[in-house]
Protein backbone atom coordinates (compact mmCIF):
# COMPACT_ATOMS: atom_id res chain seq x y z
CA UNK A 1 0.00 0.00 0.00
CA UNK A 2 2.50 2.67 0.26
CA UNK A 3 5.01 1.75 -2.06
CA UNK A 4 1.76 2.69 -3.85
CA UNK A 5 1.16 5.90 -2.25
CA UNK A 6 4.59 6.80 -2.63
CA UNK A 7 4.13 6.33 -6.64
CA UNK A 8 1.01 8.16 -6.87
CA UNK A 9 2.82 11.47 -4.68
CA UNK A 10 6.07 11.21 -7.63
CA UNK A 11 3.22 10.98 -10.28
CA UNK A 12 1.37 14.12 -8.60
CA UNK A 13 4.38 16.01 -8.21
CA UNK A 14 5.62 15.67 -11.98
CA UNK A 15 2.29 16.44 -13.02
CA UNK A 16 2.55 19.66 -10.83
CA UNK A 17 5.94 20.42 -12.30
CA UNK A 18 4.73 19.98 -16.01
CA UNK A 19 1.69 22.70 -14.99
CA UNK A 20 4.20 24.99 -13.61
CA UNK A 21 6.28 24.99 -16.65
CA UNK A 22 3.23 25.84 -18.80
CA UNK A 23 2.03 28.32 -16.49
CA UNK A 24 5.42 30.32 -16.94
CA UNK A 25 5.20 29.57 -20.63
CA UNK A 26 1.81 31.06 -20.77
CA UNK A 27 3.03 33.92 -18.12
CA UNK A 28 6.01 35.00 -20.04
CA UNK A 29 4.00 34.76 -23.63
CA UNK A 30 1.14 37.39 -21.85
CA UNK A 31 3.85 39.78 -20.80
CA UNK A 32 5.07 38.85 -17.24
CA UNK A 33 8.31 38.07 -15.68
CA UNK A 34 7.93 34.03 -15.11
CA UNK A 35 10.36 31.74 -14.45
CA UNK A 36 10.26 27.77 -13.08
CA UNK A 37 12.92 25.81 -13.03
CA UNK A 38 13.66 22.25 -12.13
CA UNK A 39 16.52 19.97 -10.59
CA UNK A 40 17.44 17.19 -13.26
CA UNK A 41 15.72 15.18 -15.75
CA UNK A 42 13.15 13.51 -12.71
CA UNK A 43 11.20 16.51 -12.34
CA UNK A 44 11.18 15.84 -8.45
CA UNK A 45 10.72 19.61 -7.51
CA UNK A 46 10.73 23.34 -9.00
CA UNK A 47 10.99 26.51 -7.97
CA UNK A 48 8.34 28.87 -9.83
CA UNK A 49 8.54 32.66 -9.83
CA UNK A 50 6.26 35.34 -11.12
CA UNK A 51 5.96 38.87 -10.66
CA UNK A 52 3.36 40.24 -10.97
CA UNK A 53 4.09 44.30 -11.29
CA UNK A 54 4.73 47.18 -8.79
CA UNK A 55 7.45 44.84 -6.57
CA UNK A 56 4.83 42.16 -6.43
CA UNK A 57 6.52 38.60 -6.52
CA UNK A 58 5.05 35.40 -6.30
CA UNK A 59 7.09 32.17 -5.60
CA UNK A 60 5.43 28.33 -5.56
CA UNK A 61 8.01 25.93 -4.69
CA UNK A 62 7.17 21.64 -5.04
CA UNK A 63 9.12 18.96 -4.30
CA UNK A 64 8.99 15.32 -2.32
CA UNK A 65 8.96 17.38 0.54
CA UNK A 66 6.45 19.76 0.10
CA UNK A 67 4.29 22.61 -1.53
CA UNK A 68 4.60 25.97 -1.05
CA UNK A 69 3.27 29.40 -2.14
CA UNK A 70 4.59 32.76 -0.87
CA UNK A 71 3.55 35.97 -1.84
CA UNK A 72 5.81 39.16 -1.23
CA UNK A 73 5.39 42.77 -2.18
CA UNK A 74 8.62 45.31 -1.56
CA UNK A 75 10.62 42.46 -0.75
CA UNK A 76 8.13 41.62 2.67
CA UNK A 77 5.90 38.42 2.78
CA UNK A 78 2.34 38.88 2.42
CA UNK A 79 1.37 35.37 2.89
CA UNK A 80 2.71 31.77 2.94
CA UNK A 81 0.63 28.45 1.95
CA UNK A 82 1.33 25.34 1.69
CA UNK A 83 -0.21 21.95 0.52
CA UNK A 84 -3.58 21.88 -0.84
CA UNK A 85 -3.80 25.68 0.47
CA UNK A 86 -1.03 26.31 -1.78
CA UNK A 87 -2.33 24.52 -4.72
CA UNK A 88 -5.28 26.22 -4.47
CA UNK A 89 -3.61 29.61 -4.51
CA UNK A 90 -2.00 28.89 -7.44
CA UNK A 91 -5.12 27.81 -9.41
CA UNK A 92 -6.85 31.04 -8.49
CA UNK A 93 -3.18 33.13 -10.21
CA UNK A 94 -4.09 30.29 -13.44
CA UNK A 95 -7.88 32.09 -12.89
CA UNK A 96 -6.49 35.69 -13.21
CA UNK A 97 -4.16 35.29 -15.94
CA UNK A 98 -7.17 33.66 -18.10
CA UNK A 99 -9.51 37.03 -17.14
CA UNK A 100 -7.37 39.38 -17.43
CA UNK A 101 -4.34 41.18 -19.82
CA UNK A 102 -1.56 42.19 -18.71
CA UNK A 103 -2.17 45.99 -19.34
CA UNK A 104 -4.91 46.19 -16.97
CA UNK A 105 -3.18 46.83 -13.35
CA UNK A 106 -6.26 46.67 -10.91
CA UNK A 107 -5.22 43.89 -9.68
CA UNK A 108 -1.47 44.64 -9.03
CA UNK A 109 -1.90 46.50 -5.95
CA UNK A 110 -3.71 43.69 -3.57
CA UNK A 111 -2.38 40.09 -2.86
CA UNK A 112 -3.58 37.33 -5.28
CA UNK A 113 -6.11 35.95 -2.97
CA UNK A 114 -7.81 39.69 -2.53
CA UNK A 115 -7.77 40.24 -5.91
CA UNK A 116 -10.09 37.49 -7.11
Amino acid sequence: MFIRLAKQHSQFVQDLVMNLQALAIVLERRGYLASCYTCGDQMTSASFMVSLGDNHLIRFLVSDYGITWTEMRDDRELMKLEGAEAIAQLQELANIVIKHQPESSAYYNAPVAQAI
